[in-house]
């Protein structure tokens, strides 16, 4: 009897151990709604290239211009529905929205994406965008691999998910669009239901 109540102890304060060094707030309806936007905005791209003169991007033309607006917006939409939705999960949980682990989250979640970020705007500013979407997909899936370690675990998965998607996309830059689709607004709706059912509803 005394063996099972040492377990059950142990249990207890691995658990605790576990809040205290991860961000365990993040909503699941964060994701679905990233990936609803997500494909709004690659639906929108693709009117705007589809009817646009030459039917593909010209770097320095109105149209590019647009799209990067329009990844811009889906990117905004998302980190404020994120924030809104994880703000109102962490109040439920009554834990904290800014603390030790949720800045660790931030930061080990930013430095491969802003590296991406960085270095796609260079290959672009070379006139060189036929990987985009792939690199796209490989950098995302490295910040969420980099950040699960200090948060819900699971998202790795998703994070190997778009590497992997973003590699195929690499081997075949012509279908690199619907690989974005897939990769952003498809997975993130599947993720992110996946996620609402296995930890927003206990």
């Amino acid at each position: 009897m005394e063996s099972k109540d040492y377990l059950k102890d142990i249990s207890e304060i691995k658990n605790l151990m576990n809040k205290s060094s991860r961000f365990i707030s993040l909503s699941g309806l964060s994701g679905i709604m990233a990936g609803i936007y997500a494909l709004l905005g690659a639906g929108y791209a693709y009117w705007l290239v589809s009817n646009s003169k030459h039917e593909y991007l010209i770097l320095d033309g109105t149209v590019f211009k647009l799209v990067l607006l329009d990844l811009f917006l889906v990117a905004l939409f998302s980190i404020i529905t994120a924030v809104i939705l994880t703000t109102r999960k962490a109040k439920q949980n009554g834990s904290k929205i800014w603390d030790a682990s949720s800045k660790r989250l931030l930061i080990n979640f930013l430095i491969p994406l802003v590296s991406g970020g960085i270095y796609i705007l260079i290959i672009l500013g070379n006139q060189k965008y036929g990987q985009t979407g792939a690199l796209m997909l490989i950098f995302y899936g490295l910040a969420l691999i980099n950040a699960s370690k200090y948060s819900i675990g699971d998202i790795r998965y998703l994070g190997v998910i778009e590497i992997i998607l973003g590699l195929i996309a690499a081997l075949l830059p012509g279908y690199g669009f619907w690989f974005w689709v897939l990769g952003f607004g498809i997975m993130h709706i599947v993720y992110g239901t996946w996620m609402h059912f296995k930890h927003d509803k206990k």
